[in-house]
């Protein structure tokens, strides 16, 4: 058979017969057989490096220490740590033992980790520090289930076990009996949970996601097949393991491929850990992307101009060839040819600022990113693919991939994933990457999908006539005007997010005669900007000054043109403080809280309407 001549159910068959089988504990020994002396684990700015064999080692012995403390197949296991080695490693051992680990995200309230712990019936709960422990020691005494709590760092505590005691006691359970391992993982089937992810409750509660090794093993297969990068690639994780895509990327693609993760603790160290690893593949939200495109913006803007020329003459050859390659038209020789020598004089040192030169693949999702700043990337000899998905399919449910990719679109679906558009426009689903469900707060477990199979995405979107899609909107999040228009918010937002002064924006208007918009400025581009105009680098001061809101109404303006009357953004208040998970405008993955944010400006929203 030619490649001419695969199909899309031809490559399902081939993904499913590669994942039949297979569970994250079976792929660990085959590492630690087959790739024991290669590194694994390491942590930027740190001096010590795992390998697969070491890794194993370890989560043998805690493993079996988890067992000895009472931790049973099917309990749920909750994890209050940053990233750090101890993170993976009790996270495979829970799943070792078949047990359920879940990891709660660094910004929620002690309200929100009592909901989980309560929901999950976690039996264990790991906290990194005496700080931690004191959080969950608030609610300790409050829950229906007995919790056994285990601390990572810190001082002895009646409370809580030390980790390190959990290990030891392991490695001589271990050593008096190697069997008992092996007996205890060769138990744990494909289809059972591997992970709990909470969803980030935009909307609501967070609900409790199932994900089985089977989902989690067929998404790297795809990722295999998609992603042309070598086996053992250096990747870096910063991204929290609450997240989907960092927990499929940071630990199972990583387990499958036998890749080297070197952990990046504080995502504030981002750019060092870029130059650091120089990773050949890399998955960034958009905010990520944004802000590199605004840096590299800003380094142009400031070089002399015979820089300034070379690097525009260099971005125009490259756009032309991706848009040539987004077409599926060859890039003529010549053309290849001259692409390739300015990018090696000029576009390669600009993305090595970055830590990005050697990247072979580069992805985003969770959230729209505006068409600009993928065009520009472009310019700069990166590809930024879009993928979409979400944690219920395991991450990706459809890929642009290198060599069939359409800028603003999301991609094609997985194979072996199937997708069709229901009549009001709501993306529906099913497949090998859909979870196993929601886990009930009495323990069982509620279905995702409907009697068919398919799991309702709440996002809207529209299919081309080769099989791209393309998100518009969240179902629920549709404005409806006074007037009975619907408008689709993410497209106002992405439009204003493309201009670097605009850090968040979100679209008001339902049930209102007009759209308005409140924005956020750039927390390090907004001063940098203030401080070549001789303007005041607070963002308080400088949400009011009135050159920053000319350049604000600009920005608007530019939106508009590209808007029909009826979505065009009347007025706006640009805002004097920042959003984050912490004050909660937006959720750890960088979504708006449409509810918090309509609550906690309703006044300001009210005058924008007087």
């Amino acid at each position: 058979m030619t490649p001419a001549t695969v199909t899309q159910d031809d490559l399902a068959q081939r993904f499913a017969a590669t994942a039949d089988g297979l569970t994250i504990p079976a792929l660990l020994d085959r590492n630690a057989r087959d790739f024991g002396d290669l590194p694994a684990l390491s942590t930027l700015g740190g001096t010590a490096t795992l390998t697969w064999r070491q890794v194993r080692d370890r989560v043998a012995a805690l493993t079996l220490g988890l067992h000895d403390a009472g931790l049973r197949p099917g309990d749920r296991v909750l994890m209050l740590m940053s990233s750090r080695p101890e993170h993976w490693l009790v996270d495979l051992a829970a799943v070792h033992l078949g047990a359920v680990p879940s990891t709660a995200y660094a910004t929620l309230s002690g309200d929100q980790l009592r909901y989980l712990a309560e929901h999950s019936q976690a039996r264990v709960v790991v906290v990194e520090n005496a700080a931690q422990l004191d959080r969950v020691r608030a609610f300790l005494g409050e829950l229906p289930a007995p919790l056994r709590v285990v601390m990572v760092d810190g001082p002895a505590d009646a409370a809580a076990v030390p980790l390190d005691e959990i290990e030891t006691a392991g490695a001589a359970a271990l050593a008096a009996d190697g069997a008992a391992f092996e007996r205890l993982w060769r138990a744990v089937r494909p289809e059972q949970p591997v992970t709990l992810l909470y969803t980030s409750g935009t909307t609501g509660d967070p609900k409790g996601v199932l994900l089985s090794h089977r989902n989690v093993v067929y998404q790297a297969v795809v990722l295999e097949a998609t992603v042309p990068v070598a086996d053992h690639s250096p990747a870096l994780a910063y991204l929290p393991l609450a997240h989907i895509a960092e927990r499929m990327l940071g630990i199972y693609n990583a387990v499958y491929r036998a890749g080297h993760v070197t952990i990046c603790p504080d995502p504030a160290q981002l750019a060092a850990g870029l130059a650091a690893v120089r990773p050949v593949s890399f998955f960034g939200v958009p905010r990520v992307w944004e802000k590199m495109a605004a840096g590299i913006q800003a380094f142009v803007a400031a070089a002399d101009p015979a820089v300034r020329a070379a690097f525009e003459a260099a971005s125009t050859a490259a756009l032309q060839a991706y848009e040539l390659r987004e077409a599926g038209r060859p890039v003529p020789e010549e053309l290849a040819a001259r692409v390739a020598a300015l990018d090696a004089q000029v576009l390669r040192p600009v993305r090595a600022r970055l830590g990005l030169d050697r990247v072979g693949w580069a992805g985003s999702g969770s959230a729209p990113i505006p068409v600009a700043v993928l065009r520009f990337l472009a310019g700069c000899g990166l590809d930024v693919l879009e993928v979409w998905g979400m944690t219920e399919t395991t991450g990706t449910a459809t890929i642009n991939a290198p060599d069939a990719f359409r800028t603003g679109t999301v991609g094609r679906v997985n194979p072996g994933m199937r997708l069709r558009l229901a009549e009001d426009g709501e993306i529906m689903v099913r497949g090998p990457l859909v979870c196993l469900g929601y886990l009930r707060a009495d323990g069982g477990v509620e279905p995702a999908t409907d009697a068919a199979g398919w799991l309702a995405t709440g996002d809207v979107g529209m299919l081309d006539e080769d099989g791209f899609l393309t998100i518009t909107d969240r179902k629920k999040e549709l404005i409806i005007t006074s007037s009975g228009k619907n408008i689709a918010p993410a497209q106002l937002e992405n439009l204003l997010r493309a201009h670097p002064l605009i850090g968040q924006a979100v679209a008001i208007g339902d049930r209102r005669p007009y759209v308005t918009a409140l924005i956020v400025l750039d927390e390090e581009m907004a001063p940098a900007w203030a401080g070549g105009r001789d303007l005041s680098p607070d963002l308080a001061e400088l949400s009011a000054d009135p050159v920053l809101l000319a350049e604000i109404q600009a920005a608007v303006d530019a939106a508009n043109a590209r808007l029909s009357r009826p979505e065009q953004i009347k007025t706006f208040r640009v805002l004097p403080a920042p959003w984050s998970p912490v004050t909660g405008e937006i959720t750890p993955t960088l979504k708006l809280r449409r509810r918090v944010i309509a609550e906690r400006y309703a006044d300001v929203i009210d005058g924008l309407y007087t």
